[in-house]
């Protein structure tokens, strides 16, 4: 141990004047460590089989910062919007979660391999023994360790060699950057960005633009079928989901897949039994028809989808995280982490007996965000 070391310990000044090389053997003296075995992987600096090792290290290293920005070129520019079975567009929107996937498992897998194949082929082998010693070590073992420390990456060859350190550097900062790309690229939305359009985070599909008229649509299974929904479809206790149609998109295929596709348009139409107590919420006392009541079916705590509906009791339960809404009561939030009621869809019927929306959700559905008063 360094306090029981015979060994006469130098001054501050004689410190300062002393190599690196004669720090080393006075830490390694210090720290009681035995120097058992050390061999270079390369004795002979320069050779052709120390290239070429090089080589190889380096190429793994630009394996993982090609992979890294195919992954952001990929990412970012890849068509990823759903695209139907049979259209032109489907065989790219398929090869869009793999492709990521690859790229950056790649990315990882070579900078990984990169670094083991440098460990290999080109530190020191190197067997040491040394005492253990309690306590903080001494001033002198902490000035004799960055000596040392400084002499292991010398030792290593790391600094000589160009290639490597530039390809891993890349790789790295490369993949560094992929990582980066995804909760950037994928989480952030600026909620007042088009916030009076149905695309912002204040509104739905469910909105009307320029007056158009919003049905409420089944899903039948085919992306392209039109089932409009009347009050008589749906049995007294029953409940279907429904989602937003206009008449402008009945011969649009790619706006007929994607309002079946949104995140916000899914709503849980409920067919409440007669002579049920029902308690509406203040603000929204004729947001229901009759005994039709549509609340959003998209989670207010993580967003997931309440798909489960017990008749008796009147609870929506959402899967994930087991919060249950209470529907006979404005679809309060009666257990689990949510906090806020699923936001209720006002609606009535049209001319011709079909259930309409008679405007979008007057409140954001789905999870909280900063600029969210409740």
């Amino acid at each position: 141990m360094s306090g029981d070391k015979p060994t006469e310990l130098p001054s501050e000044a004689e410190l300062a004047e002393m190599s690196r090389d004669d720090l080393v053997k006075l830490g390694t003296k210090l720290d009681g460590v035995e120097l058992v075995h050390y061999e270079e992987k390369w004795p002979v600096p320069g050779t052709r089989a120390e290239r070429r090792a090089q080589r190889v290290v380096a190429l793994w290293f630009a394996i993982s910062a090609l992979s890294g920005l195919a992954f952001l070129g990929v990412f970012l520019f890849w068509p990823w919007q759903y695209e139907a079975p049979h259209t032109d567009g489907h065989l790219l929107h398929t090869l869009y979660n793999p492709l990521i996937g690859f790229f950056l498992g790649l990315s990882v897998v070579g900078l990984g391999v990169g670094a083991l194949l440098y460990t290999k082929k080109f530190i020191p082998d190197e067997l040491a023994v040394q005492q253990r010693h309690d306590g903080p070590s001494a001033e002198v073992d902490r000035a004799t360790l960055v000596a040392e420390l400084s002499d292991a990456g010398e030792r290593s060859g790391i600094a000589r060699r160009n290639m490597i350190k530039r390809t891993a550097g890349l790789g790295a900062g490369v993949l560094g950057l992929s990582v980066a790309a995804v909760p950037l690229g994928a989480l952030i939305k600026n909620p007042h960005s088009d916030s009076e359009t149905k695309n912002s985070l204040w509104h739905t599909g469910w909105k009307s633009e320029k007056g158009e008229k919003v049905y409420l649509r089944r899903h039948t299974g085919n992306f392209h079928e039109v089932s409009l929904v009347r009050p008589e479809d749906v049995e007294p206790g029953g409940f279907e989901t429904v989602f937003p149609f206009r008449e402008s998109e009945r011969n649009d295929e790619h706006a007929l897949v994607a309002a079946l596709k949104r995140a916000d348009a899914p709503v849980m139409l409920i067919r409440m039994r007669p002579n049920q107590a029902i308690t509406k919420r203040a603000g929204q006392e004729d947001f229901n028809y009759g005994d039709l009541y549509a609340y959003s079916k998209i989670c207010t705590h993580l967003g997931c989808p309440t798909s489960l509906f017990e008749q008796q009791t009147g609870l929506l339960l959402c899967p994930c995280h087991q919060s249950q809404f209470d529907v006979f009561e404005y679809a309060k939030p009666r257990f689990g982490p949510a906090t806020r009621p699923l936001p209720q869809l006002p609606i009535t019927v049209d001319e011709e007996g079909y259930l309409v929306a008679r405007s979008d959700f007057i409140e954001a559905v789905g999870p909280a965000f900063w600029e969210r008063k409740s």
